[in-house]
């Protein structure tokens, strides 16, 4: 998942914060996934203000049992070096969500899924991707199950 929309007046790219309508775009998010009967294990989610914001919103809807900050989910981060922590933590699992930012949401999806060119996420946009059942995750190895974005 992508953040939601997010202020430009900040003291830096990492303090952003969410503007009311970013807030309101996390809940709706958050409703939706609770519509599609979605519980999460995990939740990793960036650093950032805005994307630790949006998780917020998300928690307001949807069941997450655990959060983990992780340092590598920031916009220049590796999607490989995301994939090979997610490995680290996928036994006994069975959803987890990552929020995140542009562009490493997009190369994400196109490491799990290389049939595809990196999609685009508009704000607080969605995608599911089903991994294999194997307790270790290898680039290439899902499928891209569906993208949800607000119109």
């Amino acid at each position: 998942m992508r953040h939601g929309e997010a202020g430009f007046s900040a003291s830096s790219d990492a303090n952003r914060t969410l503007t009311p309508r970013g807030n309101e775009q996390a809940i709706i998010a958050g409703q939706f996934l609770y519509e599609q009967h979605f519980a999460f294990d995990l939740a990793l989610v960036s650093p950032y203000v805005r994307a630790q914001q949006t998780l917020n919103g998300l928690a307001t809807k949807v069941q997450i049992a655990k959060r983990q900050t992780l340092a590598d989910l920031v916009p220049g981060g590796n999607p490989n070096q995301v994939i090979a922590t997610l490995s680290e933590q996928l036994t006994g699992l069975d959803n987890i969500i990552i929020v995140s930012h542009l562009p490493l949401v997009g190369y994400l999806v196109n490491e799990l899924c290389p049939q595809l060119p990196p999609p685009m996420f508009s704000t607080a946009a969605i995608a599911c991707v089903r991994l294999p059942s194997e307790d270790t995750l290898l680039a290439g190895s899902g499928t891209l199950e569906w993208m949800h974005q607000e119109m």
